[in-house]
């Protein structure tokens, strides 16, 4: 009987039952080790050499057609699919047997010859057949015929959910993460060529900062406290600026309790690396550089996201943020208050909570009206003082702007950056100003942290710094438009059975 046409709970029966039977022949359905000689993808690629040549394979059944005394299948395996024949003849009555008892999604070993089929198709002409692990459940039934798949496993939520049957069933899924992998070890190749050192900074923290964000809290029973999983770990790292250790970079896992979106995940890999004495100036050509050398690597400077063309090759536009934001409203802010800001963005349209201060207005402004049109790598500088809370005070004197940049790409963020601020008096004043808007209401706002102001009153050089969100690179650098796509296992709400 097919198993399309069968209910999942009388499949998982017919497969126990077959599971049963060769366990009574004395088979071992589970055995602990089979030695490969070859991939599906060295046999493809090394025919000639290897025609007429025993190999030893190992994959899973993808597909399989029994016949009386000859049956194919094709085996899935990490460098993709090869034909199997099998005949009773030369595999022997009790192996082919055995071998009938198999499903799609059940893994064997094979050894054999290659061959061509008659049509053309490099395949294993199979010696002995192994058993190395029989499947319970069915894998997702997708069809293909002429190279063209059918009845795909599309469903989005299903495949985040089930993502080791998104991988069996679209091999092309694979490519993304060995893309991924390949993107993170160019950064740190790019950052151990230039002298970096790579660490690592606490995950649970006994207060958290670095960014204006919600996060994550935990209790430690050991400690009977209180301790919050990491939004950043820029204090850990600047520690180690000031510490002595010049060059110092962490690719870390961040968690922040905040909304989700094709741009947001609770938890996400956030790269920042911090240099002494260099400044936002340096860092936005050192943004600039790495992006491009990872690009180069892992594919091409010319992308299409989600219908966006990106040019990576061109040499990044950097553009002030109140310049931004008087052409996108006709108005110059500099210097304005939080009425006239208000007035604003209740002339833009602007829905924004009464108790809004001045800074989440003037940031309300920049994320609706500017970032979603900054699609070429726009670096938009020169923030304002009263949402750049660890940005050193601008070197024209201006007390209300300060030295940081973000980079957009496609109407998102990928980068932030600052002249880290150094001088202890004048952080310990923005610290305790966040703290005042925390009180008022403000989730986002930092804490003091105390440890931290501490350890920047022994002296902190002349620094840089970047956060560059990760997820959102691999987003770019694969043509992905979801954060999901590029996340092995995203955050997803639980669903009852």
């Amino acid at each position: 009987m097919s198993e399309e046409h069968t209910s999942l709970k009388q499949i998982i029966k017919f497969r126990m039952e077959k599971l049963q039977k060769l366990r009574d022949a004395g088979v071992n359905p589970y055995p602990y080790f089979f030695k490969q000689s070859h991939y599906s993808g060295e046999i493809r690629e090394n025919f000639d050499s290897l025609e007429n040549k025993d190999v030893t394979i190992a994959g899973r059944i993808m597909s399989i057609r029994k016949m009386g005394k000859a049956s194919f299948c094709h085996i899935q395996d990490g460098a993709g699919r090869i034909q199997t024949y099998i005949r009773r003849d030369d595999v022997g009555e009790e192996s082919y047997t055995h071998f009938k008892l198999l499903d799609m999604g059940d893994y064997i070993g094979v050894k054999g010859y290659v061959f061509k089929t008659k049509t053309g198709e490099i395949s294993i002409h199979a010696k002995t057949v192994t058993i190395l692990s029989k499947s319970i459940r069915p894998l997702p039934i997708v069809k293909e015929k002429d190279g063209e798949i059918f009845d795909a496993f599309s469903d989005k939520e299903q495949r985040y959910r089930n993502r080791h049957l998104d991988l069996v069933v679209n091999p092309d899924i694979k490519e993304i993460f060995v893309k991924r992998a390949k993107i993170i070890s160019m950064i740190r190749r790019f950052f151990d060529d230039r002298g970096f050192l790579e660490v690592e900074t606490p995950v649970l923290q006994p207060l958290y900062g670095g960014a204006n964000a919600r996060p994550f809290i935990t209790h430690h029973n050991s400690l009977d406290q209180d301790l919050y999983l990491r939004i950043a770990d820029e204090l850990y790292l600047k520690r180690l600026i000031i510490g002595g250790i010049d060059k110092v970079y962490e690719l870390a896992k961040n968690f922040r309790n905040e909304g989700m979106d094709r741009n947001h995940n609770p938890e996400f890999t956030m790269l920042e690396w911090y240099q002494a004495y260099a400044d936002y100036g340096f860092m936005m050509d050192f943004v600039e550089e790495m992006i491009r050398t990872v690009a180069e690597g892992v594919g091409s400077l010319q992308l299409n996201w989600g219908g966006i063309e990106v040019d990576l090759s061109k040499p990044f536009i950097r553009k002030p943020f109140l310049a931004l934001l008087k052409e996108a409203t006709g108005q110059d802010i500099t210097g304005g208050d939080e009425t006239q800001i208000k007035e604003i963005c209740k002339e833009q349209g602007l829905s924004v909570p009464e108790k809004a201060n001045y800074g989440q207005l003037l940031d309300e402004l920049m994320k609706k009206l500017v970032e979603p049109n900054l699609i070429q790598p726009t670096f938009v500088i020169d923030y304002p003082k009263a949402i750049s809370p660890l940005a050193k005070m601008h070197r024209n004197n201006n007390s209300e702007i300060v030295e940081r940049f973000e980079l957009f790409i496609g109407g998102a963020e990928f980068a932030n950056a600052f002249s880290e601020l150094n001088d202890p008096i004048d952080q310990r004043d923005r610290l305790e100003t966040q703290e005042k808007l925390h009180a008022a209401g403000d989730e986002e706002a930092h804490p003091v942290d105390e440890n931290f102001l501490q350890a920047v009153e022994y002296g902190m050089p002349p620094t840089g710094g970047v956060g560059v969100g990760v997820d959102r690179l691999v987003m770019l650098l694969t043509e992905n438009r979801w954060i999901r796509d590029v996340i092995l296992f995203p955050s997803l709400k639980t669903v009852k059975e």
